[in-house]
């Protein structure tokens, strides 16, 4: 599934293609996506939609700061220390 970001008056975001909300709070959200991860950060932040079964999260609140990462392997701390 394509991924689509739709944000309204940096008061709102509409994310589809998200896979799960990895975290949330009033100030930052983390949403795993089908190609990385996205940060939303902010304030007053709130899920107003979680429908993952068709792969759609909305949040209202004051949105300051949108990031993408690529999706990277968990490595251990021992493994990232001794490479």
């Amino acid at each position: 599934m394509n991924e689509k970001v739709t944000i309204v008056n940096r008061n709102e975001i509409e994310i589809q293609g998200a896979n799960r909300v990895i975290a949330s709070t009033a100030k930052e959200a983390v949403v795993e996506l089908e190609n990385g991860v996205m940060v939303i950060s902010g304030n007053n932040l709130e899920v107003t939609k979680l429908d993952l079964e068709n792969k759609e999260v909305k949040f209202s609140g004051t949105i300051s700061n949108v990031k993408f990462t690529e999706k990277h392997e968990k490595v251990g701390l021992l493994k990232r220390l001794f490479k």
